[in-house]
């Protein structure tokens, strides 16, 4: 291995277990300073020039103190695009790509020929980009209660050339849900989920870095925010049109027992590629 990649790898195994090290090594190299993975691989080095160096040395330091690689880098992936995150809105994992997947595979089998979507609590934008720029012909809307999501939002759209309307709004405390007129064919939201005992199995870069608001519930209601999109959906979809939510993986029962007690039918519970029950699509 060059001496670029081992600089960073022994100051990570202080902090990482060594598997985790070596990635966050190779991802620093390839996505900040250029290195291809056949470089790596090869102990091919290059060049840093002071500024650089100065660089990698923060970059390492706040690696360090386990702040999430997304955010040192400023941008992660999702769906083969890549967006930019910050400290104030969630990193998008896995999970959220593959409910993302599902809406767009069931889109393209539906021909519906312009649907209107709604994204509720977008965060980065991942995914009402995503179906933008993959169902063209859509009219996809997003919303979210930070401020400081929707503009980091609004950016990845501008810089990924998409059209999606941003706007701010708590779905706990909306108007709209008294909307008596169909608005959308599809809704897709990935809300808070996470209950505030469970803060004790979770990484310590998520606690210290991740904003709470956009991941945890009280114990004494981990559907809050299900029963209010759940509701919302209700009054606004059109008449076949679907929900798409991403859930914690504990309450998939109940999720959806909470769904067909509002009158949504054809729900439809989902594992994820770690073989847990991580999301629902259900019908107006």
């Amino acid at each position: 291995m060059n001496a670029s990649f081992n600089y960073i790898f022994d100051r990570l195994c202080m902090s990482y277990p060594a598997s985790e090290a070596r990635a966050i090594a190779r991802l620093v190299l390839e996505t900040r300073f250029g290195l291809t993975p056949i470089d790596i691989c090869m102990g091919r080095d290059r060049t840093f020039s002071l500024e650089e160096r100065r660089e990698l040395e923060n970059i390492v330091k706040r690696l360090s103190q386990k702040e999430p690689v997304q955010y040192v880098l400023g941008q992660t992936d999702f769906c083969g695009r890549t967006f930019s995150v910050a400290p104030g809105v969630l990193v998008p994992r896995p999970e959220t790509e593959e409910l993302t997947e599902w809406i767009i595979q069931d889109e393209k089998a539906s021909g519906f020929s312009s649907p209107d979507i709604l994204d509720i609590g977008t965060g980065s934008g991942c995914i009402a980009i995503t179906l933008s720029q993959e169902l063209p012909q859509a009219q996809v809307s997003a919303i979210d209660i930070s401020t400081q999501a929707l503009a980091i939002a609004r950016k990845n759209a501008e810089r990924l050339g998409a059209a999606v309307d941003f706007r701010c709004q708590d779905i706990l405390d909306s108007p709209s849900k008294d909307q008596d007129s169909p608005l959308w064919d599809i809704i897709v939201s990935n809300p808070p989920y996470v209950c505030e005992h469970e803060r004790e199995d979770m990484e310590e870069n998520v606690l210290r870095y991740e904003p709470s608001q956009a991941l945890f519930v009280p114990d004494h209601d981990p559907l809050l925010f299900y029963r209010a999109i759940g509701e919302y959906a209700v009054k606004t979809l059109k008449e076949g049109g679907r929900l798409y939510v991403e859930i914690n993986r504990a309450y998939g029962w109940e999720t959806t027992r909470l769904f067909q007690s509002l009158g949504l039918r054809d729900v439809t519970l989902k594992k994820d590629f770690y073989d847990n029950e991580r999301m629902i699509r259900c019908r107006k």
